[in-house]
């Protein structure tokens, strides 16, 4: 369980702007945003980083939760988040990255702590600003482009109507994973979610 001092970086990542909202690629925003209505926070510009972010305790007497949307494009993603947590002396065993997964089938969450990042610019940047891997990551899968769509667009087009219907129920489920690895752990978490 964790210590009430303790404090978690969950980071949404997407690129910031109206015309982005909806994409496949955002979908770290929308569970950060989520998270900060399930906890009662708001987003507002940081003093010390290019990025928005929401404080509040997980619970009554949890750890405190800074929520983080970088407000660069996702491939500078990494430069708010070293900032954040050099500025909140988090390490980065503490920093969750919320993303989407294009080698994971829509609606499948997966977790893991390091690794590769799969060609995604956001785990890229993060990755080279923090100088290591070993942070957690909540993927959100979105499934690989049909026919032979660029992935460059279809991760940066809107959910499809089809996928649009389950879409509310998924980053709901998201959100309960990013809680769980907080409250749980990683592992524990992977068992609980991996097989739904």
């Amino acid at each position: 369980m964790t210590d009430e001092a303790e404090s978690w970086l969950v980071v949404g990542l997407g690129n910031p702007g109206r015309e982005y909202a909806g994409n496949r690629h955002n979908v770290g925003f929308m569970v950060a945003d989520l998270l900060a209505e399930r906890v009662g926070a708001t987003f507002s510009r940081h003093k010390r980083a290019v990025a928005a972010v929401a404080e509040a305790r997980l619970g009554f007497g949890g750890p405190r939760l800074v929520l983080v949307k970088p407000l660069t494009y996702m491939n500078l993603s990494g430069g708010p988040v070293a900032s954040l947590v050099r500025f909140y002396k988090v390490s980065p065993a503490q920093v969750v990255a919320v993303h989407d997964e294009l080698d994971i089938q829509y609606g499948q969450m997966r977790v893991k702590c390091g690794g590769g990042e799969g060609g995604h610019n956001g785990l890229r940047s993060m990755t080279k600003s923090l100088g290591t891997k070993e942070y957690v990551r909540v993927r959100f899968g979105i499934g690989r482009p049909p026919g032979r769509q660029d992935p460059a667009d279809f991760v940066l087009s809107d959910f499809a109507a089809v996928e649009r219907k389950e879409l509310d129920f998924l980053v709901d489920r998201a959100a309960d994973v990013v809680e769980s690895v907080i409250s749980r752990g990683v592992e524990p978490t992977q068992n609980l979610y991996h097989g739904a």
